[in-house]
């Protein structure tokens, strides 16, 4: 964990479609929920929120102070402009630093660019971004380190069991036993392939098959009409 990130917020009695005049005033509106608490509106001066999520994500339990009241909380949801990209609302939820919460981590990979593999020319393909861990709010990793250095030849791989965990963190399983298979089959979320060796034109092979995948998938998509629109009530939050 790097330094503790504290973040000062006022509490706010604007709402609606008057937040607009907020933003236009370079504040950035947002609420504060969780078990046990009421939900607190609240908010921010921008260039202050933008310093604070760069830093925190939303992996990085938050320190807020709102008047007198102090909470821990993490950043659930952050809504922006989809045209100028600038937050237009966040979502904090408040944890107990001595409740486990399950937040999403990168994946970075250690030894880039020293594997056998590479000085070999091959090309190691990273398969997973982030990952879900769960740990005490001032236990949560800033990222979960795989090492690349046993990579040697094509077809070589490195999994999540070979992540370097701190203690007191563990990965989220997630159940996808369907019952009628046996429990042997049940894949664990450490068998998840982090990154593997590829000669290069095999790789550029496996992009152009991707490609020709998804172009048949969008032509299918354009067939049977319009993609789903948003469930009533997602960007609701959002306004208030």
């Amino acid at each position: 964990m790097g330094d503790k990130v504290n973040l000062k917020l006022d509490e706010r009695d604007v709402h609606g479609k008057k937040v607009a005049k907020l933003r236009k005033e370079g504040l950035v509106p947002a609420v504060v929920y969780g078990p046990g608490i009421e939900p607190i509106s609240v908010q921010v001066e921008k260039g202050v929120m933008d310093k604070v999520y760069r830093r925190a994500g939303t992996y990085t339990p938050v320190h807020l102070s709102i008047g007198t009241k102090k909470k821990i909380a993490m950043i659930k949801d952050i809504d922006r402009d989809p045209v100028k990209g600038s937050i237009r609302h966040v979502s904090f939820h408040a944890v107990k630093a001595s409740d486990p919460v399950v937040a999403e981590v990168p994946v970075h990979l250690v030894g880039e660019g020293e594997s056998e593999a590479e000085k070999a020319g091959l090309i190691v393909l990273q398969n997973i971004e982030k990952v879900e861990v769960k740990a005490l709010p001032m236990d949560l990793p800033e990222a979960v380190e795989v090492s690349i250095l046993s990579l040697k030849e094509a077809g070589d791989k490195v999994t999540l069991a070979d992540a370097t965990l701190p203690e007191g963190v563990e990965f989220v399983e997630h159940d996808s036993h369907h019952g009628d298979e046996d429990e042997e089959e049940k894949s664990s979320v450490t068998d998840l392939m982090v990154a593997s060796a590829w000669e290069p034109s095999a790789l550029a092979a496996a992009n152009d098959a991707a490609a020709g995948d998804a172009t048949d998938e969008s032509e299918v998509e354009s067939e049977n009409g319009e993609a789903e629109a948003p469930a009533e009530g997602e960007e609701a939050k959002t306004e208030e």
